[in-house]
């Protein structure tokens, strides 16, 4: 009797598993990985589209647009966040991803609030990264020794702001971080430093710095005006699974490019009034 009492609970509880494997099976998930400056917007994006649809998952990770590249090349991954374009990472075959730019960013230097300016000529920013300016007393601000953070190698941020700022130099050795919220907390606690990082990481505890007395705004990136900026892409395969094009779809959607974007501190794809290709060049 308890021979047929075990073996009957025995069946119950595989029936209940195997029950629970099918709902499990159900449910659906992919992975975007990569840019740190675009992360907090698709997160956001991810929590909102899981409320609507409920059973649907999207794990998003950081790591850095080299990582994200990388991984949606090798298969890893069915979402890369970038900072760059594909064809600006060595390594990256292009032709073989699809982009889908979903928002604009711009980047700006922040420093320690005691360094005792408010502008730079990008001359200046320029020698700053480059180790030609060593104290804050050479541009006007305190007299106090320049502390640069950088954002580690494979950082589409670091990239950006070494395109555009230094023509495409390296910055001088320095301390790295991967986390743009690091290195934000770092420039408000170190007297001297200075880094960069989005616009949306941007927060009271920093001061931004205007470049030959343009300040950096959502409107003057728009006009090119403010030139550091870059085009933030979700690539994926050619032949995206139906959730990632379902998911794709949701953050180009009005709803989201007209509200979570903008309220972000992100710049919607559709108010830029140029264009920029992956060499740089301008399309008024």
């Amino acid at each position: 009797m308890k021979k047929r009492l075990i073996l009957a609970l025995g069946l119950t509880t595989l029936l209940a598993l195997s029950g629970c494997a099918k709902w499990i099976d159900r449910g659906e998930s992919i992975t975007a990985v990569g840019s740190s400056a675009l992360q907090p917007l698709v997160e956001t994006v991810a929590e909102e589209y899981q409320t609507k649809n409920p059973g649907k998952f999207i794990n998003v990770q950081g790591g850095g647009s080299g990582t994200g590249l990388s991984q949606v090349q090798s298969g890893a991954v069915e979402i890369g966040n970038s900072d760059l374009f594909a064809e600006e990472k060595s390594g990256i075959k292009a032709e073989e991803l699809v982009d889908h730019k979903v928002a604009a960013v711009g980047i700006t230097p922040i420093v320690n609030k005691k360094v005792g300016i408010t502008n730079l000529t990008m001359e200046q920013l320029k020698g700053i990264f480059l180790g030609e300016i060593t104290n804050w007393q050479e541009v006007g601000g305190a007299n106090q020794a320049v502390v640069i953070l950088n954002r580690a190698a494979g950082s589409g941020t670091r990239g950006t702001f070494e395109k555009w700022v230094l023509d495409g130099q390296t910055a001088i050795p320095a301390q790295e971080q991967d986390s743009s919220g690091m290195v934000r907390q770092i420039v408000a606690d170190t007297p001297g430093a200075i880094s960069y990082v989005a616009f949306s990481y941007v927060t009271e505890d920093v001061m931004t710095l205007n470049l030959n007395g343009v300040s950096p705004t959502d409107e003057n990136v728009t006009t090119n005006d403010w030139p550091i900026w870059a085009y933030e892409h979700m690539y994926t395969k050619k032949n995206p699974d139906s959730l990632t094009k379902e998911f794709l779809d949701y953050v180009l959607s009005k709803e989201v490019q007209e509200g979570i974007v903008g309220e972000l501190g992100y710049i919607p794809v559709s108010s830029m009034k140029v264009e920029r290709d992956w060499q740089g060049n301008v399309i008024e």
